[in-house]
């Protein structure tokens, strides 16, 4: 009896490890960065841009924009703590492939942001920025 209860109390614990381990999977994070403010990164720190030329549910970069500004998708997302989770949706692009968007507008990452935390998208061509939830879509 004492075996059984050790297999179900170690499938329970498994169960429960490999779920947390998936939900930190789709987890959005804010971030904060002297010179940049907070912002939003994908679970492992890596940066998020909106692009200023996109409009609510539509996304504008398309072909060679898409190779240094990869789409953002991910089934599912963990808001952060005080943000709305319903902020975040799921677009369909016109290629048909999907893409996660904050408040209506379509996520992407920088292909020069190799590692956590690095910013070099902020303010390319003053259209593509982080964002700072809390004052984001800006007016």
């Amino acid at each position: 009896m004492q075996k059984l209860f050790i297999a179900l109390l170690s499938i329970v614990l498994l169960i429960g490890v490999s779920g947390l381990s998936v939900a930190d999977h789709h987890a959005i994070k804010i971030d904060t960065k002297a010179g940049v403010g907070q912002y939003l990164t994908d679970a492992k720190g890596m940066t998020l841009y909106w692009f200023k030329m996109d409009s609510s549910g539509q996304s504008a970069c398309n072909g060679e924009c898409l190779e240094k500004w990869p789409a953002y998708f991910s089934h599912g997302v963990a808001a952060p703590k005080g943000v709305d989770p319903n902020d975040f949706t799921t677009i369909t692009r016109t290629d048909g492939k999907k893409q996660t968007a904050f408040r209506g507008f379509p996520l992407y990452y920088f292909f020069k942001d190799d590692a956590p935390g690095d910013t070099f998208g902020q303010g390319v061509k003053d259209v593509w920025y982080v964002i700072d939830p809390a004052m984001f879509p800006p007016k």
